[in-house]
């Protein structure tokens, strides 16, 4: 393991400490906008500047609206279209969190990146936040002119619980019978909420994810008990991969998620989807967002850009 990972889970280690089965979910979010104001720069690199970046509020089919960040790195027309789902455990974080993450997608991809700001458990349990993704991508393809976008070149695109989201909306637009999606990119996705593989035990503390975590996070989430078999909530128990996008499954050495998306990796090759999969030696859970902390995350952007296409 690299040394500043290692010295990263040092400092969470000895100086946070969250007692999930105290904390409330609205205490929590209060400590990730702090830690979001204070430690960005330490964890990720300037922000890339864009041609536009812009909000719009966009309609949900409860007549609630939500709000989609769209990040525009030149100002070309008909770019690939990438919908971005943000993790947090479907209980915290906002697109705000991964405004530098986008624009890197946004720049290494050359697309327009729509950032979902879904709604969060436990107010909109599930399949709450798996429909606004699902009804934003819909509103991100129907408009995809005006943003500059090409609909025909897209890519949904999540991290941990915003990888389960890319993948269960996949599920979803095939049921649906559209929209036509070309690319998932799954950044360690949790794929089943049973929590029964080896690596959810084997790392369940000390490596930034955490068991606890994961429970608390699932019991904000699901509605009823039953949920957590619905393929809708856990992917790999779906019957039938076959006819999703072609994927791109992305792991962690050290993340306790990382057997479950292996699994859904082969599930899915074994459908007959075309897959990449690539576990990220030495790295952790949220590496990803960490580019300042390893070149890792730099190299895992520049590998999922050559995996897209078209």
């Amino acid at each position: 393991m690299p040394l500043r990972i290692r010295l990263l889970l040092l400092y969470l280690k000895y100086f946070t400490k969250t007692v999930y089965g105290k904390i409330t979910p609205e205490e929590l979010r209060k400590i990730h906008d702090k830690e979001e104001a204070s430690s960005m720069d330490l964890i990720d690199f300037p922000p890339i500047k864009m041609f536009k970046i812009w909000e719009e509020a966009v309609s949900m089919r409860d007549g609630e609206a939500i709000k989609v960040r769209i990040f525009r790195p030149v100002e070309k027309a008909d770019l690939p279209l990438i919908v971005f789902f943000h993790g947090g455990g479907f209980v915290t974080r906002t697109v705000s969190f991964y405004d530098r993450v986008c624009r890197r997608i946004a720049s290494v991809n050359q697309s327009v990146v729509v950032s979902v700001d879904y709604r969060l458990a436990p107010e909109h349990k599930f399949p709450g936040p798996l429909m606004d993704c699902y009804d934003a991508m819909l509103w991100a393809v129907e408009n995809a002119g005006v943003l500059g976008a090409d609909a025909s070149r897209l890519t949904v695109m999540g991290d941990s619980a915003g990888g389960n989201l890319a993948t269960t909306v996949c599920l979803m637009a095939r049921e649906e019978r559209g929209p036509k999606i070309g690319h998932q990119v799954l950044i360690y996705p949790s794929t089943d909420a049973r929590l029964c593989h080896p690596s959810i035990d084997q790392l369940r503390e000390g490596y930034l994810l955490t068991k606890e975590m994961m429970i608390w996070f699932l019991n904000h989430y699901k509605s009823r008990e039953e949920d957590i078999h619905d393929p809708y909530m856990s992917p790999l128990l779906a019957e039938d991969l076959s006819g999703l996008p072609p994927a791109f499954v992305l792991t962690a050495e050290y993340d306790p998620l990382k057997d479950e998306g292996k699994a859904y990796a082969l599930k899915l090759r074994e459908a007959g989807v075309p897959v990449r999969f690539k576990e990220y030696k030495g790295m952790i859970h949220g590496f990803f967002c960490m580019p300042r902390i390893t070149k890792q995350a730099i190299l895992a952007h520049e590998e999922i850009s050559a995996s897209l296409q078209f």
